[in-house]
């Protein structure tokens, strides 16, 4: 939103725009953005590593990267919120690499409900309705795949496995793993493409 007011009360502005002044050294900008998505950051690290302390130091990291990379942000390639989420799941992912563990819930039947743990408290009507919502589109997306693509996607994405460690975990090529998992997550671009959730 070029041209925005500066005088215009952050909380005001859209995702885009804060973080594009956060980026520009803005700290109210940053601390609004924080203010919006810290639980529902807080409680994708949490599924993924397993531990609350852990969860706490990663949401701190998370909004720091964001800041330093505020400026790559393109509102043209999605969301802010899934930007923040993809930084969220690639830092957890490298803390449980390098702790060599593993994170809780993996086994879990509903992996698409990934933001339901997010408290209510302070939570808006609308916050809940968009975050439901999302929510629904993720999982009608995994549930469209192929049970064998699906699989292979959420080895990877809430467990952390490697490709080669999922082909081992599953008696499959390697081969195979590669390409279940590259026609599945198209299959998942296309769809949460063409099922955009609207943005704050």
């Amino acid at each position: 939103m070029p041209g925005a007011p500066e005088s215009l009360d952050p909380i005001e502005l859209g995702d885009a725009e804060l973080i594009e002044r956060a980026a520009g050294g803005d700290a109210r900008a940053l601390e609004v953005l924080y203010d919006r998505y810290s639980r529902v950051v807080y409680s994708f690290g949490l599924r993924i590593v397993g531990d609350q302390q852990l969860a706490e130091e990663l949401l701190q990291e998370v909004f720091f990267r964001a800041w330093q990379q505020g400026g790559s942000f393109s509102a043209a390639k999605g969301t802010f919120l899934t930007w923040l989420l993809s930084i969220t799941h690639n830092m957890a992912i490298d803390e449980v690499r390098k702790r060599r563990r593993r994170p809780q819930k993996s086994d879990s039947d509903d992996p698409d409900a990934v933001l339901a743990g997010v408290p209510d408290t302070g939570t808006s009507v609308e916050d809940e309705v968009w975050l439901g919502s999302l929510r629904e589109t993720i999982g009608r997306a995994l549930e469209r795949l192929p049970w064998a693509q699906r699989q292979a996607i959420e080895l990877a994405y809430f467990r952390g496995l490697t490709q080669r460690e999922i082909a081992e975990e599953l008696g499959e090529p390697l081969g195979t793993i590669k390409t279940r998992m590259r026609l599945g997550m198209q299959k998942l671009r296309d769809y949460l493409e063409g099922n955009e959730v609207g943005q704050t």
